[in-house]
């Protein structure tokens, strides 16, 4: 590993001396390109830096321990040795996880696909709630939200909503959200006061760039309509939305959320490169033996992932057995906990897998 290390550590040196050479800044795409190898190698050569200089002071202290030294000054120089082996050791596994292959998709945007599932009008509004949560988390995180295409119900809730959400990491950080998700509570519709199942299924695909997947014109059949729902007058009567079909794969795309069919087609398309990057990804998945096994990230959105049971003000997540009881502030969009326990899993079973390979 040290080695390993030691070379990634050579490469980010010899990028910072190429960024600096008024030679490469003259070419700015080759430029750009390099400034982004010499970030992604950042962080794994700052710990590198601060491990290798913790190890150097052990073994300083460890030589002076070998010389006379005064009671106090002894006491004081072993309790820096303790220290400093704690550090090491915590260093050692956050390099071990930073050496972990990446995923390329995570610097991603992501394009997040909400549908009310069993439940009905409830449901809906549970696929409300679900939006409503992941467009404050993505605001407390500084990223930007915005809406593709949305069928909304009188009550305010979805049928479903696919959304962008646009931040450095997004995907990173919000991959492990696809699946079905619980609702256990009260509904507004019911006067009875019983407790209702309802659930709904939450997508999340990384938003692909053209260069990610190639998409043919001549295999798209492009229909326009009349958007339904709120808008007003020229949204119902105008011709704006966009409906795309992609013909080789049967992968249809509608969006009509823009007065502007421009606008929208531009939007479905988005949607629809990531649909189509994600199946390309799923297929090639497949063909690789185990590549799905995490049970974090094994990306069926048939699975059902957590429950928000209201009366118990609980949310638990079933795949890490994770509860906390505060579902209102979750709601609110304070999901930190529970995606960095995900995280956390998802890093501690990709290093047994590639310490049993």
């Amino acid at each position: 590993m040290f080695a390993k290390l030691q070379a990634l550590e050579d490469k980010y040196v010899q990028l910072e001396n190429q960024i600096s050479d008024p030679e490469v800044m003259a070419d700015r795409a080759r430029w750009q390109q390099l400034v982004k190898a010499h970030s992604d190698l950042g962080e794994v050569v700052d710990v590198f830096r601060q491990y290798k200089k913790a190890r150097n002071d052990l073994q300083e202290n460890k030589q002076m321990l070998e010389e006379k030294l005064e009671p106090d000054f002894r006491e004081m120089v072993e309790l820096e040795i303790e220290e400093l082996e704690g550090k090491i050791e915590e260093l050692e596994k956050k390099l071990k996880i930073l050496l972990l292959p990446k995923d390329p998709n995570d610097e991603k945007n992501v394009i997040m696909e909400i549908r009310g599932g069993t439940g009905g009008e409830e449901a809906a509004l549970f696929a409300g709630d679900l939006f409503r949560m992941y467009s404050r988390y993505a605001e407390k995180k500084g990223w930007r939200t915005e809406i593709l295409d949305a069928n909304e119900t009188d009550l305010g809730g979805f049928k479903e909503v696919t959304f962008v959400i646009e931040g450095k990491g997004a995907y990173s950080t919000l991959k492990f959200e696809s699946g079905v998700h619980r609702v256990q509570r009260v509904p507004a519709t019911e006067s009875g006061g019983r407790i209702h199942t309802s659930a709904a299924t939450v997508a999340v695909l990384p938003e692909a760039e053209e260069v990610d997947i190639e998409i043919n014109p001549n295999d798209l059949r492009i229909d326009l309509f009349c958007a339904s729902g709120p808008g007003g007058q020229c949204v119902n009567t105008t011709q704006s939305a966009v409906r795309i079909t992609h013909i080789p794969t049967g992968t249809v795309v509608s969006c009509q959320d823009e007065k502007s069919q421009h606008k929208n087609k531009e939007k479905a398309m988005r949607v629809l490169r990531a649909r189509l990057l994600d199946k390309a990804q799923e297929e090639q998945q497949k063909a690789i033996a185990g590549a799905r096994k995490s049970m974090v990230g094994s990306g069926d959105r048939s699975e059902r992932i957590r429950t928000y049971n209201f009366p118990q003000n609980r949310v638990t997540d079933h795949r890490i057995g994770l509860t906390v009881h505060r579902l209102e502030s979750v709601l609110q969009g304070d999901l930190d906990e529970i995606i960095e326990a995900l995280i956390t899993t998802d890093q501690a079973e990709r290093l047994k897998a590639e310490q049993t390979d």
